[in-house]
């Protein structure tokens, strides 16, 4: 019904800046609250950035003023942009969307892309 495709993720050194890119496809009617996540090894699952349809967000406090999240909700894609970034950033960062497709409403997850900060 729907599928998020994530790219953008590498290997930076500290201080560096990456931008992911998450694309969503299929039969979509509406996007609601998009959204980044991480893992990190051994770590649970944790919330990076969410963005509204409207634009408003919120940041994990571990990465305010340092990432920035934006959407466009005619090309159904959200972006991070991740400046500064540390060793501590490490991890796997996975979209998140809640979509309302032509038959039902649901919360979708992209297959994950790596970013390690390290030099």
């Amino acid at each position: 019904q729907a599928q998020l495709v994530e790219s953008g993720g590498g290997l930076v050194q500290p201080g560096g800046s990456l931008r992911l890119s998450c694309a969503a496809s299929g039969t979509i009617f509406l996007i609601y609250n998009m959204g980044w996540y991480r893992q990190a090894p051994g770590k649970q699952r944790e919330l990076v950035a969410v963005i509204t349809r409207g634009g408003d967000n919120h940041y994990a406090d571990s990465v305010k003023g340092r990432f920035t999240i934006s959407r466009d909700n005619a090309k159904n894609t959200v972006w991070l942009q991740m400046n500064s970034l540390k060793p501590e950033d490490t991890a796997v960062y996975y979209c998140n969307a809640d979509i309302q497709t032509w038959q039902t409403r649901n919360d979708y997850w992209g297959q994950g892309t790596q970013v390690t900060v390290s030099s």
